[in-house]
């Protein structure tokens, strides 16, 4: 089976304010369908590939693209991406529908108003379901991230950030295989969409995000970590230090996203070493039924506990297929079982005080101490 293709484009930072348009047509799609006034399938909002005016010859990947329209037509067409950046910011978009003919007057409630104001004429429009955002304000952070990308036309080396956007929308693939969008992780946005998600969240997350990178948890573990967890356990950190000064604030959101940074996190790598194992030691009962642990998202933190824990054969293997093993099985089962008797509560409505939120966003970050999520960092497979 051939690799997922996804689109790598730029924004002109001239149109940035206009850029935010996009996010705001799609917030106000989310918002009429949650009152009722339209359905899900109106959540949408279309993103044109600009033609350059000074432009004369036809589009470059042109025939790539159109390949790529029809393959996302097919009903089992893969999470695709349009990753959109304007060198300093990324964001990422699920990518639905891709159309050649000008939407912007067939579809003109889907269509930031600018593309019209402007007068801009676009070689192709980009259907986007939802837009997640990846790095804000880092231009650093920026090319680590594109570096993941794969360069088809350019022998399929990583996305330089210079001397390699050229001929746009780029045509790559992603090795690593990560997914934005999957439905098991909109646990942490509360089941809404991630731009909404991250509209609330705002600028704040970002910059607790470098601050976590660069001052607490160290570049090699930030790195090391999910994206779902990084987004958790960056809103609990900037929960906590604006309330950290007022005992009477309710921290279950606090525990409730370290909960979910570790969980995740946790789940990631058992299902990366579980591919490497035979079926019958991957799969395990878990309240009384087997699962296969190299397919499984969404392990709670009691169940990664006892599957971890509490099954010798699946315990040694693990032990001796990753990197960090030892602490992964026989100390951390102890560690996911103790957060899952706080965060259960937490998630019932159940108020928690800020000492017992102190103690754990210590534990989990390493303040004072080697945290869970630089331990976890260093858990991976071990290279044959």
């Amino acid at each position: 089976m051939l690799p997922t293709q996804h689109l790598v484009s730029v924004w002109n930072p001239l149109y940035s304010r206009d850029v935010d348009q996009h996010f705001s047509t799609l917030l106000d799609w989310a918002r009429r369908a949650a009152e009722g006034k339209a359905s899900s399938d109106d959540v949408y909002v279309w993103w044109g590939k600009v033609k350059s005016s000074s432009r004369l010859q036809p589009m470059a990947r042109r025939d790539d693209i159109r390949a790529m329209a029809k393959r996302l037509a097919a009903d089992d067409a893969p999470e695709t991406h349009l990753y959109v950046t304007d060198y300093r910011s990324l964001y990422v978009g699920r990518l639905f529908e891709i159309a050649e003919d000008d939407v912007s007057r067939d579809d003109r409630e889907h269509v930031p108003a600018y593309y019209t104001n402007l007068g801009l004429s676009c070689d192709f429009w980009f259907m986007l379901g939802d837009i997640r955002r990846l790095v804000t304000d880092d231009l650093p952070g920026v090319a680590e991230e594109l570096r993941k990308l794969h360069n088809i036309h350019y022998h399929d080396k990583p996305v330089s950030l210079y001397g390699g956007m050229v001929d746009l929308p780029l045509i790559v693939t992603r090795p690593d295989g990560e997914v934005f969008f999957d439905e098991q992780d909109q646990a942490i946005t509360g089941g809404r969409l991630w731009v909404e998600y991250d509209r609330e969240v705002g600028g704040g997350v970002a910059a607790v995000q470098r601050d976590l990178r660069d001052n607490v948890l160290g570049e090699k573990a930030w790195k090391s970590l999910d994206w779902t967890s990084r987004t958790s356990v960056a809103a609990a950190e900037r929960l906590y230090r604006d309330h950290r000064d007022d005992p009477a604030f309710d921290f279950a959101p606090v525990i409730l996203g370290l909960a979910k940074a570790t969980e995740v996190q946790c789940n990631a790598i058992l299902r990366a070493a579980a591919a490497t194992l035979p079926l019958p030691v991957r799969s395990v009962n878990i309240d009384g039924q087997s699962v296969d642990l190299a397919r499984a998202r969404s392990l709670s933190l009691g169940q990664l506990a006892r599957a971890i824990g509490g099954d010798r054969e699946l315990n040694q293997a693990l032990a001796q297929k990753l990197e960090n093993g030892a602490w992964f099985t026989a100390s951390f089962p102890a560690v996911l079982d103790d957060l899952a008797s706080v965060r259960n509560p937490a998630a019932h409505q159940g108020r928690v005080d800020r000492d017992t939120a102190s103690r754990w966003r210590n534990q989990v970050l390493g303040v004072g101490s080697k945290g869970h999520l630089v331990e976890l960092a260093a858990v991976r497979p071990r290279r044959p």
